[in-house]
């Protein structure tokens, strides 16, 4: 399968250029909405999982629910553009970047992955995110992370290593690229979240950019570049036989719409590096909604990996630095 390079060069651009912030409050209602942002993203997985075994295509799939999420918050958007004059002028490049990456990059390179790799795998290298904004903000203002988020980091990852269970994974080198990329496409998310947040609502950004990554995601799949259809048929969840647009119905109008929504919304209250870190816990959740729907019970090792990851965010959270430096200084003035 070619690999899908829409979202490639909106990327490095997403990271290099965006001109870093001083985050030195904390909002505790930031740190609510990371964390129910990342319980919704986490039932999406779950549900997602009997539709494609069922013969949908992930790329149906992932077009149906950006598209209802999109719809459901677009009162938001269509609010901010009659409220502000210029509106799609002023911002039409950040939304479009957050569609291409943070909303479509994102899941086209983690499901091309996950195709070539096994899903713990993928999983593990795109949620590498949090370190890389560790790593972006060490280069780009010359100012090493404290011991906490140094220690908290490695712990985060070790922890996820053990949650995922990568024991006997395959290594291939284009799936790698392809995790790596959605990595990249993560951090994008945060990053633009974060400077978006003083000057464009959360929901109409949330909105504008899950309508991009539905065109992008459209147009990917009318050119063939993945496969794109559809089986209505009933699904199972934990016994019980539901149609097919149950699951969609929810991923779509519930999961990636609050998903968003509340995850836009919490960055900009607790700056990009701990909402990335707080959003590892996804996984965690994902854990329960799998055993809940799917009879998929995690083992001791895993139970040990989510402590494990949790003590490595809270020690992210307890560091007392801001963890960027405004552009001005990044720059040495």
């Amino acid at each position: 399968m070619s690999a899908p390079t829409a979202p490639v060069p909106l990327i490095v651009p997403t990271l290099a250029t965006m001109p870093l912030r001083d985050t030195p409050r904390f909002a505790p209602s930031g740190l609510v909405f990371a964390v129910g942002s990342a319980f919704a993203f986490s039932s999406s997985g779950p549900l997602m999982k009997p539709l494609l075994e069922a013969g949908w295509s992930v790329s149906a799939v992932l077009l149906v629910r950006m598209t209802l999420a999109g719809l459901v918050l677009s009162p938001a958007l269509v609010r901010a553009i009659r409220l502000e004059p210029g509106f799609l002028r002023r911002h039409a490049m950040t939304i479009l970047a957050f569609g291409a990456t943070g909303v479509a990059g994102c899941q086209i390179l983690y499901f091309s992955a996950m195709q070539r790799m096994p899903v713990a795998m993928a999983l593990l290298i795109q949620y590498l995110a949090p370190v890389l904004l560790v790593a972006v903000a060490w280069v780009r203002t010359r100012r090493s992370p404290s011991r906490l988020v140094l220690t908290g980091s490695v712990l985060a990852i070790a922890g996820l290593v053990l949650v995922v269970d990568v024991t006997g994974a395959r290594f291939d080198v284009l799936g790698t690229v392809f995790a790596l990329g959605a990595a990249v496409c993560v951090a994008a998310y945060f990053v633009i979240a974060e400077r978006a947040g003083d000057r464009l609502p959360a929901l109409a950004l949330a909105s504008g950019g899950l309508l991009v990554g539905a065109a992008v995601m459209a147009l990917v799949g009318v050119t063939g570049l993945l496969p794109l259809h559809a089986a209505f048929v009933d699904v199972t969840f934990a016994g019980v036989a539901v149609p097919w647009f149950v699951p969609l119905a929810w991923v779509g109008l519930v999961a990636t719409s609050l998903g968003y929504g509340l995850g836009i919304a919490a960055v900009p209250r607790i700056g990009s590096r701990v909402a990335s870190f707080v959003g590892l816990s996804e996984v965690l959740f994902a854990l329960l909604f799998a055993a809940l729907l799917l009879g998929e019970l995690p083992g001791p090792v895993q139970y040990v990996g989510a402590a494990v990851l949790l003590t490595g965010v809270v020690l992210v959270r307890l560091d007392a630095r801001p963890a960027q430096v405004s552009a001005p200084s990044a720059r040495g003035r």
